[in-house]
């Protein structure tokens, strides 16, 4: 495949633009380390949006989509489709609670809902476990990506794509900050979904698969459309439905789907104006996240099975790729290689823009923790902000380089999202109960992150894993791992819970009178208080049932948009207007739920 001189031109006019933007606002970025990390908290709803949007396209989710669309068939996103619970409870219950909390990261949290020994122990680890390892694995992963996009569309070897695309992206990064991604991401939003939505419609209409009718006929494709698993096979049901729907949405901690909101989602949302701009950004975010965006890509993945319906045929089709890196999830890059020039050169630049962001965005919030949660607490105290500015930076290249180095160790992008969800599987529910119930103590999570991680190595690292959950031969069925791990898990930290002491009356009422959550779990430190003299009962009313409520129809409504769209895309008329009208329906219904919390969400 061959770039043509405006395929060229494109790219390098998009990376000149962002470079350009990087520079333009690093002077104000580098003023003090609350511009660098979170933009002085000025972030309008709109942007922070968008941001998040462009964030979570990253390479590694077209090449995951395509990975699960031509393994298990459509209906295999389930196992990230279920996080829209998670996202939409963050809108109607979180979002305020985490702006009203005014930290710098959504680990200064820990010091504000704990005390003592155990709470700085738990930010200064979880700096470490999630700033570091669980950063630099989720980049990995996005790196992975680039590296077959780099070898199946350029010819590139894996080195030349980490050293090409990684130091240009590091650079921007460390001079722009936030200001700089957040701002980046406006422009990479655009040129992202153009690219999508440009490759998806050209390559379904290529001879070889001759249109959407054609491409639907087809054997290979035909088996492969359903939106919901086939409930005839209860392995898949269970596997691709039951427990993401009944398990996995609250009790795994996933990047971008942390239960009660965490880690770069919160991130912009703490950058937000205020609450309501907070609550804006991510319903705004999950609207697009789940219900539009993935269709480009399941698409591309169809029209890929009548081109290359095995892995074989990849290989045979791109020799020079090597065998510890073939996969289902190269098939999107090398559908890609098909496309004409102009629109080659702008899905390019849809892709480097893609990786930009989720890799400046990983680069930016993982710095965050380790000069906030892990440099300032724990090592220099008093340094001062120019200090952690250049901390901040030195830390961004370095996270930079330890992801390149793993990126070349790894295979496939299921892979690691498998390992991602098994890893953080049991503690979700932590996160969502720490902010209304009391008893949620620093051993709660220490317990429950020791306990998920030591479960998970031993399931992939050792012979324990296959033993038990080997397909046919295993002593549970494989759909069991996450809510086996999950089991265990919940009752370690439950009785870990119930055998340490409970948080100091100083630093629940602290906690109490500072984020107001209201609701029973609560009572007792409410009552407490007043038996000793203090007030802190905020007065308000407790909107937890009202925002499950809204949270509820907000699901309905994004799925049935969800539904609806793939079902006019394939032509099926009467089910795409009954989608439409439960999506018109529960969208006013939302509206007048979300009246009666608050006169307007922005």
């Amino acid at each position: 495949m061959e770039l043509s001189t405006f395929d060229y031109t494109l790219i390098i006019g998009f990376f000149s633009l962002v470079l350009l933007i990087g520079i333009i606002v690093s002077k104000k970025s580098g003023k003090d380390s609350n511009e660098f990390f979170l933009s002085g908290r000025t972030m309008p709803w709109w942007l922070l949006g968008l941001s998040m949007v462009a964030t979570t396209f990253s390479t590694d989710t077209p090449n995951l989509v395509t990975d699960l669309v031509r393994d298990k068939g459509v209906s295999g996103n389930w196992g990230w489709w279920c996080f829209l619970l998670t996202g939409m409870l963050t809108v109607f219950v979180y979002a305020k609670l985490w702006r009203k909390s005014n930290v710098k990261t959504d680990l200064e949290f820990y010091e504000l809902r704990y005390g003592g020994k155990p709470a700085r122990f738990l930010r200064k680890f979880r700096a470490v476990y999630l700033g570091v390892i669980f950063n630099v694995i989720t980049m990995s992963a996005v790196t992975l990506a680039a590296i077959k996009i780099g070898g199946i569309m350029l010819g590139l070897e894996d080195w030349q794509t980490v050293i090409g695309a990684g130091l240009i992206t590091v650079i921007f990064s460390a001079l722009g900050g936030f200001k700089g991604v957040v701002y980046t991401d406006f422009l990479l939003f655009f040129v992202a979904m153009g690219g999508a939505i440009g490759a998806a419609y050209y390559l379904v209409n290529i001879p070889e698969v001759g249109g959407i009718q054609a491409m639907m006929a087809n054997e290979l494709v035909s088996s492969k459309l359903d939106i919901l698993p086939d409930f005839s096979d209860t392995q898949m049901v269970m596997t691709l439905l039951v427990v993401p729907l009944a398990v996995q949405w609250w009790s795994s901690w996933y990047p971008g789907g942390e239960p009660g909101g965490g880690g770069y989602i919160a991130q912009r949302m703490l950058a937000a104006k205020n609450e309501n701009h907070a609550i804006g950004a991510t319903f705004f975010f999950n609207i697009m996240h789940y219900a539009l965006r993935p269709w480009p890509w399941i698409l591309v993945a169809l029209a890929s099975l009548v081109v290359y319906p095995d892995i074989a045929s990849i290989s045979e089709a791109f020799p020079n790729v090597a065998e510890g890196k073939l996969g289902h999830d190269l098939a999107y890059s090398a559908m890609l290689t098909k496309l004409p020039s102009g629109l080659l050169g702008l899905v390019l630049a849809s892709l480097i823009a893609a990786y930009m962001s989720t890799i400046s965005t990983q680069l930016n919030w993982g710095s965050s923790y380790i000069v906030f949660d892990f440099y300032k607490e724990q090592i220099n105290p008093n340094a001062s902000e120019k200090r952690l500015v250049a901390v901040g930076r030195l830390s961004t290249v370095v996270l930079m380089v330890l992801s390149a180095f793993l990126a070349l160790a790894m295979q496939n992008a299921q892979q690691i999202f498998e390992l991602l969800l098994l890893f953080g599987a049991g503690t979700g529910l932590i996160f969502i109960l720490r902010w209304f119930w009391w008893r949620i103590n620093a051993w709660t999570e220490i317990s429950a992150m020791f306990a998920s991680g030591i479960l998970s190595i031993l399931l992939k690292a050792t012979p324990l894993g296959p033993f038990l959950f080997a397909t046919d031969t295993g002593v549970f069925p494989n759909w069991a791992e996450i809510p086996f791990v999950m089991l265990i898990t919940t009752a370690i930290w439950l009785i870990a819970t119930f055998t340490t002491k409970p948080e100091s009356k100083e630093v629940l009422r602290s906690f109490y009178k500072k984020i107001q959550p209201g609701g029973p779990g609560w009572g007792k430190v409410v009552k407490d208080a007043k038996e000793d003299g203090i007030k802190i009962d905020s007065g308000e009313k407790w909107s937890v049932p009202s925002g499950i409520t809204a949270m509820l129809l907000g699901v309905v409504l994004v799925y049935s948009m969800m539904f609806a769209t793939g079902y006019w895309i394939y032509g099926r008329t009467t089910s795409a207007i009954i989608l439409t009208v439960i999506a018109i329906v529960s969208g006013f219904s939302l509206i007048k739920a979300w009246n009666k919390m608050k006169d307007n969400i922005l």
